[in-house]
C-alpha cells in the first residue's frame, strides 16, 4: 500500500463526508435498547451564511454529538433554519426593488409568493456550508420554522395562551423601528453611549412675562409636548404650582404638574412631558391622565399631528427645531451631552418610543417555573456566572411584544368584525364559528371577518424550536417527541439567553411541564486578536471555507476550539488554523512512521513490555482527565488533553521508545499493541478531527464496509484504585526518565555533543527502582554506554536535578573529561541558581497575598505550594553542585 508523503484534507474530506451520509451514519430513530442524545441547532437565519461564530458553535456541538455516538448513545442532531422575519422581509424588499417593484403595491400574496421563491433559492446555502464542517446532523429531520406543520403548532401555542390569559392586546408605549417599520421587543433593543447635544429651551408661563427653561436632547418632540413636570419638593419652581406653560411653535397651553419621578439634578430640573414619544412620559401621561399627541409616523418623519416639517425626517428636523428656536430667542443655549440611545438588534435604526396598539404575552407568571429550574440547577448553565444575569432578567422581565408589522412570519390569528370585536381561533373556519356564537349572527360569512394583518415575533416561534422539530404540539404524545425530549445539550451564544434560551425554557415548562435541555453551553464571541468583534464593517472577519480551503476542515476545527472556553470570548488568530493543520501532519507522519515498521516473531523485549506499561496508565490517566473535561463542558480543555497525549506521549516518547533502529524489525506484541494504541488515539481525538482519524482507522488495517470509526466504541477508562496505585508508579518513573532524558539532550546541545556519541550516566538516587524498570529506555532514549549507581558526588563531571520536589532529589553525573569548563559550568548553574530563586521571589508574593490565598480555587493555591517546595529543592540543590565545583 502506498502512503502519501502528506495529509491532503481535500482528497478526504468529500469522500468521507459522502460515505457517512451514504451509510445514514448521521440518521436517528427511537431505539428502546439506547440512551438517547439529542441536540438541536440553534437554527441560523435563513439569510444566513457561515460565519465565525457559526464555526465555533456547530464544532462544539459535533464534538459533543460525534462522542456521544461513539458512546454508543442514540445520537440525534436536528438541523435547521429560522425564517428570521425582519432580516428577510428586508432582503426580500431590497431584492424587488433592485427590480422596480413595491412591495405595497403588490400586496401580501405576492410578496409572500416572492418571499417563499427567494427562500428556496437562498435558504439552504448555510446548512449545505454546515457540512464542509463536517457536521453530523440528521439532514433527514431538517427543519424551517415556516414549514406548514410548524406553523401550525406556532398558531396553536397562540390561541391556546390567549385562551389561558397569558395573551392579550393593549394600546401600549412600545419599541417601533422607523426602518424595519414594525414593533420590536425590549429584548431586541440595544442601547449605546452615543455623542449629542443638550438644548436648552425657553417655555414661556401662560399669562406672565416669565420664563421656564427646560433641557431636552431631542427638540423634534417639543411638538408632542403635552405638559411641563416639576419635583413637589423642589423649591426652585414652587412659583409655578397650579400653572400652566406656552409649548415653543405650537403655542400649546400645558399644565404644570408634580411629580417625584422628576430629578431635580438633571439638566434644569424642569422636565418636558410628551406621552407619546417616551416611555417614562407615557407612564406620567397614563398618571396624570394627559393628552397624547403621536408627531413621529411609522416611517420616521415628522407626522400631521406635528403641525411643522410634516414629512422630514425626525433627525433633520431636529437641527431644523434647534434652528426655528434660535430665530423666535427661544433656545438659550447647547451643550455637548454623551447619552444612552437604543438601537434596533435587527437594522441598527435608532428606536423610536411610540404608543401603538399590539399584542402581548403576560410574563409574570409564564417565568416562574423558568426561573426556579435554572437556579436549582435542573437546567445547568454553563459556564454557572450567567445564572445571576438570567436570576436578573427573569426577575424584571416585562410583557413581552409579540406582533410584527410585517408580512414574512406566521400571521396573529386574530379576526376582527366591522364593529372592532375580534375573536381568536386556529383557522379562519374556527374564527367564524367563535364569532357567530359572539354575535349570535349565524349568518355571518368569512367575508365578514378580516384577519390581523401583522405576524409574530420570530423568538416567539423559535421558542418552540424543541417540542415542534418532533411535531410534540400537535401531537404530543408521539415516539419522537417521548424519546427524544427532554434534549441533552445546547450550545448557543449568551447574547440570545433572554432571547432564545429564555423562551425555550418557559414553553418547556408550559407545554411538556419539563425542561427542554439539561445543559446550555454558552460559548463567547469570536474576536480578532485586537479583541474586535468580527465584522464586515471592519474587514476583519475571514471566510471559514476559505480557511477550510487553506487548512483542511479538521485543522480550521481544531484551531477554534483550542483556546475557546466557555463563556469567555475567543480571540482568534489564523496562527491557530495553522496550529490545527500541524497538528494533523503530526499525526499523519506518526502514521506513516508505525506503517513504515516490519516485523518479525520475536519475543516481546522488557524494554517494550515497559514502554506499553506505561503508555497504558498515561492513556487511562489522560482519559480519566478528558472524561472530567467534557462532564464540565471544557471543550477546549479536553482538546488540550488530547492534543498533548498524541503529541507529547504518544508521538514524542511512546513511538521513540518502542522504534526499532533503523533497517531492524519489531516484534510483532509490540508492533500489534502501537496499532491499537493508535486505533485508541483516533478514537478520542475523532469527535475534533473526524477526517484525517477516519481515513487513518481505513488505512490502519482492513475494515468492513461500516466499520467505520464514526461509530467505533468509545474508550472506557478505569478507575479501580488498584490501577491507580500501578499507573501512578509506573507515570511517576516514566515522568522521571523523560525529565532526564531531556537534560541530556540539553546537556549534548549546549557543549555541541554528536547525537551518536554515547555518553557515561551516573545517578545518585534513593530509589533506584525506578530507573532499573527504565534503564534500557533511558539508555535508548539519551544514547548512554551504560547507567551505573552511585552513592557519592562525581566531580569535574557535569550534573542535573531530576525530581527536585522530593526530600531527596535525584542527581545526575554525565564525566566529559576534559570536555568540562568548571567556569562556564559554574556560570551555567549561577545563572539557573539566580532564575530559581527570583522564580520563589514571585511565589513567595503570591502565596503571602492573603485575598489570594483565601479566594483562590485550592487547586490553583496547591499548584503554587508545589511550585515554591520544587524551586527550594532546586536551589539547595544547585548550591551543592557549586560547592562541588569548588570556589
Amino acid at each position: 500500500m502506498s502512503i502519501s508523503t502528506k495529509y491532503n484534507p481535500k482528497e478526504v474530506e468529500n469522500k468521507w463526508y459522502q460515505y457517512w451520509l451514504d451509510h445514514d451514519f448521521f440518521h436517528s430513530e427511537p431505539h428502546p435498547d439506547k440512551t438517547p442524545y439529542t441536540i438541536v441547532i440553534p437554527p441560523p437565519n435563513v439569510t444566513g451564511v457561515l460565519h465565525m461564530g457559526h464555526m465555533l458553535n456547530n464544532t462544539i456541538q459535533d464534538v459533543l454529538v460525534r462522542k456521544a455516538r461513539m458512546e454508543g448513545k442514540e445520537a440525534c442532531w436536528v438541523p435547521g433554519t429560522d425564517h428570521a422575519s425582519i432580516a428577510t422581509e428586508a432582503k426580500v424588499v431590497a431584492m424587488l426593488k433592485e427590480k422596480g417593484i413595491d412591495k405595497r403595491s403588490i400586496g401580501r400574496e405576492a410578496f409572500l409568493q416572492y418571499a417563499w421563491e427567494w427562500r428556496e433559492k437562498y435558504g439552504g446555502i448555510i446548512l449545505e456550508q454546515l457540512k464542509k464542517i463536517g457536521a453530523s446532523c440528521d439532514w433527514a429531520r431538517t427543519r424551517f420554522t415556516m414549514e406548514d406543520h410548524m406553523s401550525e403548532s406556532v398558531i396553536k401555542v397562540f390561541v391556546d395562551l390567549y385562551n389561558k390569559g397569558h395573551i392579550y392586546r393593549g394600546y401600549r408605549m412600545i419599541n417601533w423601528d422607523p426602518q424595519g417599520r414594525t414593533a420590536i421587543s425590549d429584548d431586541e433593543v440595544i442601547h449605546k453611549e452615543v455623542n449629542g447635544k443638550l438644548y436648552f429651551v425657553k417655555y414661556p408661563v401662560e399669562g406672565e412675562e416669565a420664563f421656564v427653561t427646560i433641557a431636552t436632547t431631542r427638540p423634534e418632540t417639543i411638538l408632542g409636548d403635552t405638559a411641563v413636570c416639576i419635583h413637589p419638593q423642589d423649591e426652585r419652581y414652587q412659583s409655578l404650582r397650579g400653572k400652566r406653560v406656552i409649548v415653543p411653535l405650537v403655542n400649546r397651553s400645558v399644565p404644570v404638574i408634580e411629580d417625584e419621578y422628576v430629578s431635580m439634578e438633571f439638566g434644569t430640573g424642569c422636565l418636558k412631558v410628551t406621552p407619546a414619544h417616551d416611555v417614562n412620559d407615557y407612564e406620567l401621561g397614563k398618571k396624570h391622565n394627559l393628552e397624547m399627541v403621536d408627531v413621529i409616523a411609522d416611517d420616521g418623519s415628522m407626522s400631521d399631528a406635528a403641525q411643522f416639517f410634516i414629512g422630514e425626517d425626525r433627525f433633520v428636523v431636529r437641527k431644523k427645531m434647534a434652528e426655528r428656536l434660535k430665530e423666535e430667542g427661544l433656545l438659550i443655549k447647547v451643550e455637548e451631552y454623551k447619552h444612552s440611545v437604543g438601537f434596533s438588534e435587527r437594522t441598527d435604526a435608532v428606536i423610536e418610543p411610540k404608543l401603538s396598539i399590539q399584542w402581548f404575552v403576560r410574563m409574570e407568571e409564564l417565568v416562574k417555573p423558568a426561573l426556579a429550574h435554572v437556579m436549582d440547577d435542573e437546567i445547568q448553565l454553563h459556564p454557572a456566572k450567567f445564572k445571576n444575569m438570567y436570576r436578573s432578567w427573569m426577575e424584571n422581565v416585562r410583557d413581552w411584544n409579540i406582533s410584527r408589522q410585517l408580512w414574512w412570519g406566521q400571521r396573529i390569528p386574530a379576526y376582527y368584525l366591522e364593529d372592532g370585536a375580534f375573536v381568536v381561533a386556529e383557522t379562519p373556519e374556527a374564527a367564524l364559528q367563535l364569532a357567530r356564537k359572539k354575535t349570535g349572527n349565524a349568518n355571518l360569512s368569512a367575508a365578514d371577518l378580516r384577519q390581523d394583518e401583522d405576524v409574530l415575533d420570530t423568538w416567539f416561534s423559535s421558542g418552540l424550536w424543541p417540542i415542534t422539530v418532533f411535531d410534540g404540539i400537535r401531537h404530543p404524545d408521539n415516539p419522537d417527541i417521548n424519546y427524544y425530549y427532554p434534549t441533552n445539550d445546547l450550545v448557543t451564544a449568551p447574547e440570545i439567553l433572554f432571547f432564545w434560551v429564555a423562551r425555550m425554557i418557559i414553553y418547556g415548562y408550559e407545554y411538556r411541564q419539563e425542561k427542554p435541555f439539561k445543559n446550555v453551553y454558552l460559548t463567547g464571541i469570536v474576536r480578532d486578536p485586537m479583541g474586535r468583534k468580527m465584522s464586515k464593517q471592519l474587514g476583519n472577519s475571514p471566510d471559514p471555507l476559505a480557511l477550510i480551503q487553506q487548512y483542511g476542515a479538521d485543522g480550521v476545527r481544531t484551531g477554534m476550539l483550542f483556546s475557546s472556553p466557555a463563556g469567555n470570548d475567543l480571540l482568534f488568530d489564523v496562527k491557530l488554523c495553522e496550529q490545527g493543520r500541524n497538528f494533523a501532519n503530526k499525526i499523519w507522519n506518526a502514521f506513516r512512521l508505525v506503517k513504515s515498521w516490519h516485523t518479525n516473531d520475536d519475543v516481546e523485549d522488557e524494554n517494550n513490555k515497559t514502554a506499553i506499561a506505561w503508555f497504558e496508565a498515561r492513556f487511562n490517566q489522560a482519559l480519566i482527565t478528558l472524561e472530567d473535561h467534557f462532564s464540565k463542558f471544557r471543550i477546549s480543555d479536553a482538546l488540550q488533553t488530547v492534543y498533548k497525549l498524541m503529541w507529547d506521549d504518544f508521538c514524542s516518547w511512546y513511538l521513540e521508545m518502542v522504534k526499532p533502529a533503523f533497517g531492524q524489525p519489531l516484534d510483532q506484541i509490540t508492533y500489534q499493541t502501537t496499532i491499537r494504541f493508535f486505533e485508541q488515539m483516533l478514537k478520542i481525538l475523532h469527535p475534533f478531527m473526524p477526517f484525517i482519524t477516519e481515513e487513518i482507522w481505513h488505512l490502519l488495517k482492513d475494515r468492513k464496509e461500516e466499520e467505520c470509526i464514526i461509530v467505533a466504541p468509545w474508550p472506557k477508562a478505569d478507575h479501580t484504585e488498584d490501577r491507580k496505585e500501578v499507573d501512578t508508579i509506573l507515570l511517576g518513573g516514566g515522568q522521571s526518565i523523560f525529565e532526564a532524558v531531556t537534560n541530556i539532550r540539553n546537556i549534548r546541545n549546549s557543549r555541541q555533543i554528536p547525537p551518536k556519541q554515547a555518553l557515561s550516566l551516573f545517578i545518585k538516587t534513593d530509589t533506584p527502582k525506578i530507573y532499573q524498570r527504565f534503564g534500557g529506555i533511558l539508555q535508548k532514549l539519551a544514547n548512554t554506554e551504560s547507567v551505573e549507581y552511585t552513592e557519592e558526588k562525581l566531580s569535574g563531571a557535569t550534573s542535573f536535578i531530576v525530581n527536585a520536589a522530593q526530600g531527596q532529589p535525584d542527581e545526575f553525573f554525565i564525566p566529559l573529561g576534559e570536555a568540562i569548563d568548571v567556569k562556564e559550568e559554574k556560570e551555567k548553574l549561577q545563572k539557573e541558581l539566580a532564575y530559581q530563586k527570583g522564580f520563589l521571589q514571585s511565589v513567595d508574593k503570591k502565596l503571602s497575598n492573603e485575598k489570594f490565598v483565601q479566594n483562590a480555587p485550592e487547586q490553583v493555591v496547591a499548584m503554587e505550594r508545589k511550585k515554591k517546595a520544587d524551586a527550594e529543592a532546586k536551589i539547595a540543590a544547585l548550591e551543592e553542585q557549586l560547592n562541588s565545583l569548588g570556589s
